[in-house]
Formats: C-alpha cells, structure tokens, sequence
C-alpha cells in the first residue's frame, strides 16, 4: 500500500481507501455479510480509511463499519459526514445542538469516542457563506469529539470558498476522467493552503467501469435509477452529471485507457493517482472482488504525458458538454 499526506493534518491515508455509500444503501441490494469481508480484505491489504455519512443507509454503514474495525480504533481513520439527515437549508441544521446530536448519535454507531474527520455534506453556499457552522466545528474540535474538519462540495466555487477558511483541513470533490474541472484551479490553491482532497464517484457511478451497455436496468432503490436525472439531489452524484446513455457511449469511447492496465476500473483510478493534490481516491465496494479489483490500481501502469493530454482534450471536447447540473 501508498500512503499520502491528508493535507496539514499529519494524518497519512492509504492512497486506495474506501467509500461505503454503496454497502449502507441507495445502490441495489447488498450484503453485510459480504460488506464486511470487503472492509476486512481491504484492512488486511493495508487499507487505513474510510469514508461514510450518517444517511448511508440511515446509519447502517457507519455501523458496519463499528463491527469492521473493532480494536483497531488507533490503526483505522474514519470519516463521517452530516447536515443531509435535516433540512439543508435550514440555518437551524448547523446550530451547534443539532451538529452535535448528529456527531453523537454517528460516534454511538461507530462505537467511537472522536471521530477523525466530520465533514459538512454537500451544504448550500449560503451555508458556507454564513459560516457559523465552522465556528461549531471548531469548538466540537476543542472539545475533542473531532480531531479535523472538512466539506464535502457540489462545485469548485464552494471548494474554493471554503479554502478561505483555516480551519477547514479537507474537501471531498467529485473527481474523475469525466469530471477534470478541479485541476485548473481548486487543486493548486488546496495544494498551497495544505488541504487534502478526497476524490469521491472516481468511477462515474460504474461507467468508467465499461461494465454497462445502453439503457441498462438499475434496481428501483438504487440512486443510478431514481436519480439518474437529478430528481432526488445534485445530478452530479450520479454519473457524474451525464446522461446514462451518453456517458456509456463516452466510456466506450475510452476503452483504450484500459491497454496494459487491466481492466477500465484500474485504469480510471489510476489516471485520478495521477494528481498529486490527491490525498485518497475513495470507490465505492459491495463485493470482494471489487475491492480486489480496486487495490489492483496501486499495480496498473501510470500514464504518459501524451495519454494525459488526450484525455484532457476528450474531456474538454466531448464530456463537458453534456454534464448536466452545477459543477
């Protein structure tokens, strides 16, 4: 395993860590049972964070992964995330009451006493704006029922904006081959300022997979399903803004970045691990073989800067003009 520096925090990541939206809910049927042997396999491989959010299946994820890192408290850094259980909008969401209720019923589920990371999940920029739920964090972080605090953001805007901040120590970004509009700006500035970045949907939700053919049938209670257009939150969460059928004609289009490196799965995590203002790239599991497959990235081939300069003019060229929604 490759670690990296998590900004100014003095924490090192495995540079493959883990989401575990996928193995909480909202992407299809999944069993903890292989859930489980998925985050054991990913310990045992020296996987050393994980990411997840007190909705992820209403706090079943953060409760698996209670059972996964028993006693290894001081080995395994965990992240949790909060403000989408209530109204995002709603000032009274991130008064220091509610933030603390939300951080004390996730630290009761993972059986925890501090919580390495707490993140502001997806909040509206009049949030940010506003910035009286930084002064919460940081009193939470006084107390020491946090040791760092981030945001995890729609648009490089917010991203932005919240680098002005000094307390904020990470910021989770969707980041991937069809999604490259950080690197201009938001990663030199996080760079320069000692902020880590977390690279979340690395995968497109599948499509950089080259798994799905046209009009594919997902599960009614997978998000890939009820939110493919945006219906429940940002359109972005799923394939990163682009309409299913487009983005599998675009990852087709791609296959050739799988030449030498495996498979396309490889490949796209890869090209993320290319940026060095990456700390982690955090994919999604439901499976073992999924794990597997991912940690296989830290073996794929890197890329050369004439491969580098094609997929930035294919995304430039043929992608931005379809993501759909804020970005």
């Amino acid at each position: 395993m490759n670690y990296r520096q998590l900004g100014s925090t003095g924490i090192k990541v495995s540079e493959v860590s883990f989401g575990t939206w996928a193995i909480g809910g909202s992407w299809g049927s999944s069993s903890d049972e292989e859930a489980l042997k998925g985050l054991q396999k990913a310990m045992d491989a020296g996987v050393n964070f994980f990411d997840t959010a007190d909705v992820y299946g209403d706090g079943h994820a953060e409760e698996l992964l209670a059972k996964a890192t028993k006693g290894k408290e001081n080995e395994i850094y965990i992240a949790s995330k909060f403000c989408r259980a209530g109204d995002i909008h709603d000032p009274k969401t991130y008064s220091k009451e509610s933030v603390e209720a939300y951080l004390d019923a996730t630290l009761k589920r993972l059986e925890r006493d501090t919580l390495d990371l707490y993140q502001i999940h997806c909040p509206p920029m009049e949030i940010l704006q506003d910035g009286s739920v930084f002064h919460v964090l940081d009193e939470l972080k006084h107390a020491g029922k946090i040791r760092h605090y981030g945001v995890s953001v729609e648009t490089v805007e917010e991203g932005l904006f919240c680098l002005e901040n000094p307390g904020v120590s990470t910021l989770q970004v969707i980041f991937n081959i069809f999604r490259q509009k950080p690197i201009e700006k938001l990663f030199p500035q996080a760079q320069e300022k000692g902020v880590g970045i977390l690279a979340r949907v690395p995968l497109a939700s599948g499509l950089l997979t080259g798994k799905f053919s046209e009009n594919h049938q997902f599960e009614s209670d997978d998000h890939r399903n009820f939110n493919k257009d945006g219906d429940a939150f940002n359109v972005g969460e799923t394939f990163a803004g682009v309409e299913f059928n487009k983005g599998v004609e675009l990852a087709q289009q791609l296959e050739w970045i799988a030449e030498d490196r495996g498979n396309m799965t490889r490949a796209a995590l890869k090209w993320i691990l290319e940026h060095d203002a990456i700390s982690c790239v955090i994919p999604g599991f439901k499976t073992v073989a999924q794990v597997e497959d991912n940690l296989e990235t830290l073996n794929t081939k890197g890329y050369s800067e004439e491969e580098l300069n094609q997929l930035e003019a294919f995304y430039k060229e043929s992608i931005h003009p379809h993501i759909r929604g804020v970005y």
